[in-house]
């Protein structure tokens, strides 16, 4: 069985986009002879798409891509992540789910069951958790279909009750495919390994993850997604911070015919504290997920230009230094604001800065609007020493 997974960057809401998105990489799938085709969580409407799930109009509009893809899925199996209404009255009316689309139908559909509440995460508060386990046969195979958190609880986290492969595991599933959307921090490439690493080791099963791309306002995905054989071996990795296509040939025998990217043994065992994987702190991890950050945010509210401070310290040039880069030093304008209280190579570093950049500057002294406030609040202020009210005049006049 050819399998694809499908490492994207969607945008919250943009349906039209995201289908495209989804479309393309169907067709290629279908140009590779694929078998079947795994997006990531929630993919239809990209995650976390938070209060827009509490209008009616954006679940059908969810659905409706559903319907679309249908269409596409003659020949090809297409696994997706799309909210699913809950047709019990008690408990909440959606659920995070999984469909499985086959032949211009839907075959199946799987909830998430471990509904994160914390850091970043809200979903308690949109969806129910599942109540029912079932796999979901696909082409003589059975799937063990989980979303994002349901991989992470191994019967060792506190915050749950229920470790979902532990459901599933008694159906005897031949592989499990993880639908996920796991933010970036710069250990969660080891991070994500041991856990993975520790459900292979757990139900002696082969694992495909595929995890969601890009940013989304202040929270950053980087991607990498993951293949690992029954034998916790890594045999393919996604692109990190970009949008990839993963492809592998899981065969009858439960192998792939991938040859070993990274040997079980130079991967990390879920008791470890990630920190401890690595000595350093990753610099180049965090650089791009600044800038994919930055240009995400840029992109997808429509904008096109920025402007900034620069004021010749490292804090504002670190700032400028990312911006140029994400949005192209053309597009980037710093603004030099010398005060009375400014040295002159801090004004001779940041215009030598904006030289090497290559972005447009404009130097605008305010020393002049802080002594019209001075004027203006001279009979107030009178010969009072010069204090913190006169400080925290000079620098709100740059705003």
């Amino acid at each position: 069985m050819k399998i694809i997974l499908a490492q994207q960057n969607y945008h919250i809401g943009h349906f039209e986009e995201n289908t495209r998105k989804m479309r393309e990489a169907i067709q290629i799938a279908k140009a590779q002879q694929a078998d079947l085709i795994v997006f990531s969580e929630l993919s239809v409407c990209a995650y976390p798409p938070r209060d827009f799930l509490e209008f009616d109009d954006f679940i059908e509009r969810c659905l409706q891509v559903v319907e679309i893809l249908k269409e596409d899925s003659h020949g090809l199996g297409i696994l997706l992540g799309c909210p699913s209404r809950n047709p019990v009255r008690e408990g909440k009316d959606l659920f995070n789910s999984a469909y499985l689309l086959h032949e211009g139908e839907i075959q199946s559909i799987v909830h998430k069951t471990l509904l994160p509440t914390y850091d970043v995460f809200d979903e308690n508060r949109y969806f129910e958790p599942a109540y029912t386990w079932s796999v979901m046969p696909f082409k003589g195979k059975k799937l063990a279909v989980t979303i994002c958190e349901d991989i992470w609880n191994l019967g060792d986290n506190p915050l749950y009750r229920i470790c979902p492969m532990d459901q599933l595991i008694q159906q005897n599933p031949d592989v499990m495919i993880n639908l996920s959307a796991s933010p970036f921090d710069y250990t969660h490439v080891e991070d994500r390994l041991a856990i993975l690493k520790a459900n292979v080791s757990k139900y002696q099963l082969p694992l495909l993850y595929c995890n969601t791309v890009g940013s989304q306002t202040e929270i950053v995905f980087d991607g990498g997604s993951l293949v690992m054989d029954a034998q916790c071996n890594l045999v393919a990795e996604g692109a990190y911070f970009k949008e990839d296509l993963i492809s592998v040939h899981l065969q009858d025998d439960g192998r792939f015919l991938e040859p070993v990217v990274r040997p079980a043994a130079d991967i990390p065992d879920h008791e470890l504290n990630p920190i401890t994987y690595q000595a350093e702190l990753h610099i180049d991890r965090i650089h791009e997920a600044l800038i994919t950050g930055i240009r995400d945010y840029f992109r997808k509210m429509g904008f096109t230009k920025a402007i900034l401070g620069s004021s010749g310290g490292i804090d504002s040039a670190v700032t400028l230094a990312l911006a140029c880069e994400a949005l192209g030093a053309e597009n980037v304008t710093a603004l030099l604001m010398p005060s009375q209280f400014s040295t002159g190579q801090s004004v001779d570093d940041a215009v030598a800065l904006s030289a090497r950049l290559k972005n447009p500057y404009h130097i605008i002294a305010i020393k002049p609007i802080f002594d019209a406030f001075m004027t203006q609040l001279e009979p107030i202020y009178g010969d009072l020493p010069f204090n913190v009210a006169e400080e925290n005049i000079q620098a709100r006049s740059p705003g």
